[in-house]
Order: C-alpha cells, then sequence, then structure tokens
C-alpha cells in the first residue's frame, strides 16, 4: 500500500507480528497516514477495535470511514490515560512506527527536511511551545553540545554548539537555510547530508523529547496489554533501537536486569522471533525504508 501522506514501512511484517485476533482490540500509536491501521483493519472482524493515537493535526485527514476505529489526537506517551477514558483496560497489541512521516519531511514550513528551506520548527505537535527555533537561539552552549552529542552522536558537538552560539548574537538563526549557513564549515560536500541529517535529528528529538516517550510507551505497554498481548516497533535509528531492544530483554532502560529469590530474570516481554528490516525491494521502493528495524515481543 502507498499513500501520498505516506507510505508504511514493513506494513505486512509489522501487522503479522500482531498476530491478530478478529475480536481484538489494538492500538497503532503512530497513525500518520493510516497505512498500518488499515492493514489492521483489514484483519479484524465486525467486534474488533483499533484506537490510533498521533499527536500532528494533519493525521486526522487520513481517518479511515470505519466504526471499529477511533483516532485520538494525543501524544502516545498519554496512551493509558485515553484509553481509560474509552473504558479500554486491556489490549491485544501495540503497533508503533517511530519514524518522521513522509508528510512531515516533505512539508518544507514545518521544517523537518535537510531538502527544504522553512521556519526552525520540528514540532509534531503544532500546539507545542518549544520548537527548534529555542533550542537553537536560547539553549546554553553547554546544553546545545550536551543534544547534539548525545542525541546526534556527533564527536564534534562541542564546536558545532559554540558556532551556533556565536553566530546567533548577530542575529536569530530562523530558517533551517541560516542554520545550514551557519554550520557550513562542518559540511564538506562529500558528507553534507549525513552530517545535517545527524544534526537534525539531534534538534527534533530535544523538540519532541521522542526517545523519553518511547520509554514513557514501554513502561505503560506492560500495564495496558493482555497476556500474551503483542508489541511491534519500528525504529529508524540506534537511539529508539537501544531502548526498545533493551526494554524487552531486560524490562529496563539501564542497570542490570531483575532477578527473583531464586535467580530467575524478572522481565515484562519475551521476543518473538529476531530482528526485522526491510527487504531490498521496499528499499528500492520507498528508501526511507532503509534503516528500519523492526522488533517484535509478547507479554508475559
Amino acid at each position: 500500500m502507498k499513500t501520498e501522506y505516506h507510505d508504511p514501512v514493513l506494513l505486512k511484517e509489522s501487522v503479522d507480528g500482531l498476530a491478530i485476533k478478529t475480536n481484538g482490540t489494538y492500538v497503532d500509536v503512530t497513525f500518520g497516514g493510516g497505512g498500518h491501521s488499515r492493514e489492521i483493519l483489514s484483519r479484524l472482524g465486525p467486534d474488533g477495535k483499533l484506537f490510533g493515537f498521533d499527536q500532528d493535526t494533519d493525521a486526522a485527514n487520513n481517518i479511515p470511514e470505519d466504526d471499529r476505529f477511533q483516532l485520538i489526537q494525543a501524544n502516545f506517551r498519554h496512551l493509558n490515560r485515553f484509553l481509560k477514558f474509552y473504558n479500554i483496560t486491556e489490549v491485544d497489541g501495540i503497533l508503533g512506527d517511530f519514524g518522521v512521516s513522509s508528510h512531515q519531511f516533505d512539508s518544507g514550513a514545518r521544517g523537518f527536511s535537510t531538502r527544504f528551506d522553512g521556519a526552525l520548527d520540528m514540532r509534531m505537535d503544532q500546539s507545542g511551545t518549544q520548537s527548534a527555533h529555542e533550542v537553537v537561539n536560547q539553549y546554553s552552549m553547554e546544553d546545545l553540545r550536551g543534544v547534539l552529542q548525545q542525541y546526534g552522536e556527533l564527536r564534534n558537538g562541542h564546536a558545532i554548539a559554540n558556532t551556533i552560539v556565536e553566530a546567533r548574537t548577530n542575529g536569530p538563526i530562523a530558517t533551517t537555510t541560516d542554520l545550514k549557513k551557519v554550520l557550513g564549515k562542518f559540511l564538506p560536500k562529500h558528507k553534507e547530508q549525513k552530517i545535517l541529517a545527524q544534526i537534525y535529528q539531534a534538534i527534533r528529538i530535544e523538540v519532541n523529547q521522542e526517545l523519553q516517550v518511547i520509554k514513557e510507551l514501554l513502561l505503560q505497554a506492560h500495564d495496558i496489554l493482555a497476556p500474551n498481548g503483542r508489541l511491534s516497533l519500528i525504529s529508524y535509528h540506534s537511539l529508539e533501537d537501544r531502548l526498545v531492544k533493551r526494554f524487552i530483554r531486560t524490562g529496563k532502560f539501564e542497570g542490570e536486569v531483575e532477578k527473583d529469590f531464586y535467580g530467575n530474570a524478572q522481565v515484562p516481554f519475551k521476543k518473538v522471533g529476531g530482528l526485522i528490516v526491510p527487504s531490498q525491494e521496499e528499499i528500492n521502493r520507498n528508501n526511507r525504508a532503509r534503516s528500519a528495524k523492526l522488533r517484535i515481543a509478547k507479554k508475559v
């Protein structure tokens, strides 16, 4: 399936991972263009139910005409609270595709893409108070360095942060083009797009608190999933994938796995199968799938 809004990545594999029950209740925490949701709905019977979460108001344009579907326009960090509003205390599966949608990348004015000129925004939730503009123009040099090194994995994060702080003394860095000009000396032609992508990723993660909300989702998932309920999660960079992989394996984000009195590991999930990545055919069709990693687990 391909939509103008977003080409769903690992569509069959991720929905297969949910082991759909025809009368089950499922959640697509990253509704976006609705590609994954429509595939889930195609496998549900008349008594099945699907909830979609998306904080981007543009996603409301993609709601399927299906009484079994309910869109919740909120960040999935509020998963349990909103499901309780609908009297849902247990679900059979949760699907998440953590990537930025094609629609967001292709909307130059949103500031997500390195290809277009646009305001320094990068908010997935347009009602959010902090945008990329605040991060770039108001963060201290040390805070900027931390963002670039931790979320962009840039070894020269200190030098980049220092250059940004010096440049903004002459006036705000207002657009993506302004930012590229400021950072020109760090962008050799043969690596320009790669380095820009790391810088944009770092700022975007900070603006949207992306890693924190994934942690909050994982912690809530165990509470809301039914016994043997499934998680099917697609990550696009090592920071996301590390969180998912470690939590599935240990039930924690850092430190040693907890054990009972007898030394048995106490973990909330059991992995199902191994790491799944897109086929070369899918990558050829949709280049944005190239870095996707799918991990599937069930509640124990």
